[in-house]
């Protein structure tokens, strides 16, 4: 037992910190990295690093150019472990799906109709929201970040501010900064209450559920006239919805709705 711990006892604290955060009920946990469309595994490397410093342990990857355990465990040393539990998806779509809580990383806003935060603000809401469910930091292309696309998928994104006039981070600093703020937020919060809402946090795939429902019911009844452009309204709709934060049984009276929209325009032609 004793030459047991003095094994762990000399691992780089880093590697303790994550250990023990496995061992223990922690929202950390419950925290997802998500890299869309890695390029370089270099980057990959120090995404893992840092995510072995700030005892975050599930990784996901979307459509990785390179994935190699042993040439990231030959960067990021003793990285092997959190590596190979990576988990691969084709789409960014399917890798949050069972997530509850999203937020993305871009370098600066691109339209007023979305979400925007900073990693100190968004850190304590990570954390609290990590007691309920899966909450993915997403993370896009080192030379294009998120499309648009992507950026829709995400309840919040967070902007790291810069002085300069080059705005966008390296894959792992940016990863670094928001890590570092969740491990701060986490350290510092308060026991929290072990009880949930009744119906739980909508995950993902209800999310996404719930505005297809709604934009088809938009659709059917003739919404989108004159000069309501339907990317526009939806994307609006998204953002409003968002900030609601609806759990699982909201989500699914929105849903629910679209449909019924749908149905009584379809009934009232027939």
């Amino acid at each position: 037992m004793m030459t047991r711990l003095r094994k762990i006892l000399s691992r780089p604290k880093s590697l303790i910190e994550y250990n023990y955060n496995k061992m223990e009920h922690s929202p950390l946990n419950n925290i997802i990295v998500v890299l869309d469309n890695p390029k370089h595994i270099v980057n990959v490397a120090g995404v893992v690093r840092v995510m072995m410093n700030m005892g975050i342990s599930q990784l996901r990857l979307v459509n990785p150019a390179n994935y190699d355990v042993h040439r990231i465990d030959g960067i990021a040393h003793r990285s092997k472990q959190l590596a190979e539990t990576a988990q691969i998806y084709s789409t960014l779509a399917e890798a949050l799906a069972d997530t509850t809580f999203v937020v993305g990383t871009t370098a600066r806003p691109r339209t007023a109709q979305r979400n925007y935060t900073k990693p100190r603000d968004i850190a304590p809401i990570i954390i609290e929201k990590a007691t309920k469910g899966s909450v993915a930091l997403v993370f896009g292309k080192e030379d294009r970040g998120l499309t648009n696309d992507g950026l829709d998928l995400c309840h919040q994104l967070a902007i790291i501010p810069t002085t300069t006039q080059h705005p966008s981070l390296n894959l792992a600093q940016a990863c670094l900064i928001l890590c570092y703020e969740i491990q701060l937020a986490f350290k510092e919060a308060a026991p929290h209450p072990t009880g949930k809402r009744n119906a739980g946090p909508a995950k993902h795939e209800d999310i996404e559920e719930m505005h297809f429902a709604l934009k088809q019911g938009l659709h059917q009844i003739g919404f989108f006239k004159g000069d309501r452009h339907p990317e526009s309204v939806l994307r609006m709709l998204r953002t409003l919805l968002s900030r609601a934060e609806p759990d699982l049984r909201e989500a699914r009276l929105m849903r629910a709705i679209g449909f019924e929209m749908s149905k009584y325009f379809k009934r009232s032609n027939d």
